[in-house]
């Protein structure tokens, strides 16, 4: 029969990790325990707690905002504030520590506090904004595609007077050829957008070389970033790390895959969608980066 014990998610990961083989991503396989269950009892809020009351209430001021356009737009599909707190305020600060951690032992030439700081697709500003409120001293841009939702991170700028964010409104496609943004950010994230494969060729282009990548997935992404080791190469980076991040929602196990830029990348990327179709059959480098992508039989898009 299953017992359940309660214990810190961090003394869970220090007996597990006794027990458990590595892989080559350093992340922990599954072990014989099989019917071992676990109940971590941990603060809800804990990464919130950690923030000043003026921050607070700086993100206090951007979920009432959030919720109140979202009955005009869609920009959630939550609705209720307890839920937003757990599931995308948690969610948002807890990709900082990796960040901080990663860009300390891996990016020292520019020092921590002026890191530049670009989130790709933010859609209601998640992480982007919330990172912006924790991290004051850092230079937040927000890079949203749709009109609709850069007017609301406009008002919810201004709304919890935030003065290190600038809202940018196209399409990682087309921005990452931009002089003024490739390879001018120290860190590009991305949370909930498309595939690794595929947020390689968007953010990775965007990325100075010797920054940071990092992608937040679900609890187990290791087939996804297997699939994009190819596409992160030819960006000009590498896999740095799979990392766990401490986030306590009721939604799961959170993780951070991180990439590390190590040379620049290739002029033509990110490429534009409309060579996704062709009748030209497809490269081998076309079809490790995307093998979804579908041949024109009319030759036209």
């Amino acid at each position: 029969m299953a017992s359940t014990v309660s214990f810190s998610l961090r003394t869970c990961i220090k007996q597990f990790s006794a027990l458990s083989k590595r892989t080559p991503f350093d992340f922990p396989i599954r072990t014989r325990f099989k019917r071992f269950i676990v109940t971590c009892n941990t603060p809800r809020h804990l990464h919130f707690e950690t923030l000043t009351s003026r921050q607070k209430d700086q993100v206090h001021l951007f979920v009432d905002a959030l919720l109140e356009w979202n009955k005009k737009m869609n920009l959630t599909a939550i609705t209720e504030e307890s839920e937003v707190m757990e599931r995308h305020v948690e969610d948002s600060l807890a990709i900082i520590p990796p960040i901080r951690n990663l860009y300390s032992s891996h990016c020292s030439t520019i020092p921590c506090d002026g890191i530049k700081l670009v989130d790709v697709g933010t859609g209601a500003g998640l992480p982007g904004l919330i990172i912006a409120i924790a991290c004051p001293e850092w230079q937040v841009t927000l890079m949203e595609s749709m009109n609709k939702r850069c007017l609301f991170l406009e008002h919810a700028v201004g709304h919890t007077g935030l003065t290190n964010v600038h809202v940018v409104r196209g399409r990682a496609e087309n921005l990452g050829h931009d002089l003024f943004l490739r390879e001018k950010f120290d860190v590009v994230v991305a949370r909930a957008v498309a595939e690794m494969r595929i947020l390689a060729e968007y953010c990775l282009p965007m990325v100075r070389v010797g920054g940071l990548f990092l992608a937040a997935k679900g609890h187990d992404p290791l087939e996804e970033v297997t699939n994009a080791e190819k596409a992160i190469e030819m960006m000009g980076a590498s896999l740095l790390q799979i990392c766990p991040v401490e986030s306590h929602s009721p939604y799961g196990q959170r993780t951070a895959v991180v990439c590390l830029k190590e040379r620049h990348t290739p002029r033509k990327y990110p490429r534009d969608p409309v060579i996704y179709y062709c009748t030209a059959p497809r490269t081998k480098e076309q079809t490790l980066l995307n093998p979804t992508w579908k041949d024109s039989p009319s030759g036209k898009v």
